[in-house]
């Protein structure tokens, strides 16, 4: 491939949902290593202005393009937030420098990542995190600060800012974050994108945990489009073996929900903090939901 073919087609993606670049894999107008080839390449050029990416998987990832099987998104890139879900043979820092010094690496695949693998996703890189995942931004001391790619004078949020970051700016159309107290809802709100924290035991924590910080904690995604993380829930949403429970499957696949007809539906909201601090902004919502 040529090199300004490549930068062309990268920009050309940039704009696309995953679902969109894997029904360009289907139909032959594009290949897995194109897919993967383009979002290199946009990596290398963009992700040094935003400090999303820490960890590239450059030639990995273009050998695992041309051995990626079938899946509902064959070919497309993606990227793992750098804690709790971790890959075999990759870094894995947690955002901790003391990890980042000793060049710790995994060892295993947990069964989320061995699910985004059978579902055709190609890991290209790790995300940026605070330490521990443990802040509402994203400035560990070992990699530095992500900037939201909006203005980046402002942070994209945390603790999953790296992968909103990345999917924000067109690095990969999808990516994996974590949630406890908002880790995927403030990035994928600062970063203007899709971001779900699903339903208690939805998703596997396993084989590392059952459950994590006693059950609050869970694995999320943050995309450019509604159908993209119910079609990434669909395919990864799903019990593995230890878990200690699991939620109830669904009536019907989630990708079905994004276009069905919701009738009539009620919302409720708290327009007030326990210190009984009104939030001015979610009264005006609930009025324009009105």
């Amino acid at each position: 491939m040529r090199w300004s073919y490549v930068t062309r087609l990268s920009s050309e993606l940039a704009r696309l949902d995953a679902t969109a670049q894997a029904e360009l894999v289907a139909s032959g107008e594009v290949t897995s290593a194109e897919l993967v080839a383009a979002a290199l390449d946009r990596i290398e050029r963009v992700n040094p202005e935003i400090n999303a990416v820490i960890h590239q998987r450059e030639e990995p990832a273009r050998r695992d393009a041309d051995a990626v099987g079938e899946g509902s998104f064959r070919g497309v890139p993606f990227l793992l937030k750098d804690v709790v879900a971790h890959s075999a043979g990759d870094p894995y820092h947690c955002g901790m420098r003391f990890l980042r010094d000793r060049q710790s690496v995994a060892q295993t695949d947990t069964f989320l990542v061995q699910r985004f693998k059978q579902a055709g996703f190609v890991l290209v890189g790790r995300t940026n995190t605070p330490e521990l995942a443990a802040s509402f931004t994203t400035e560990p001391l070992a990699y530095g600060p992500t900037r939201n790619p909006w203005n980046p004078e402002h942070s994209p949020g945390g603790s999953s800012g790296g992968s909103a970051a990345a999917v924000a700016a067109g690095l990969v159309p999808v990516a994996h974050g974590n949630d406890m107290g908002g880790s995927v809802r403030v990035p994928a709100a600062h970063a203007g994108i899709v971001g779900l924290k699903g339903t208690r035991a939805r998703t596997s924590l396993g084989p590392d945990f059952g459950e994590l910080h006693g059950p609050q904690a869970h694995e999320g995604i943050l995309a450019r489009s509604v159908r993209d993380v119910a079609r990434v829930l669909d395919v990864v949403g799903h019990p593995s073996p230890g878990d200690p429970y699991y939620a109830p499957p669904p009536l019907r696949p989630y990708v079905l929900e994004t276009t069905a007809d919701p009738g009539s539906v009620r919302i409720g909201f708290l327009d007030a903090d326990p210190a009984g601090t009104v939030w001015a902004v979610v009264r005006e919502l609930a009025a324009a939901l009105r």
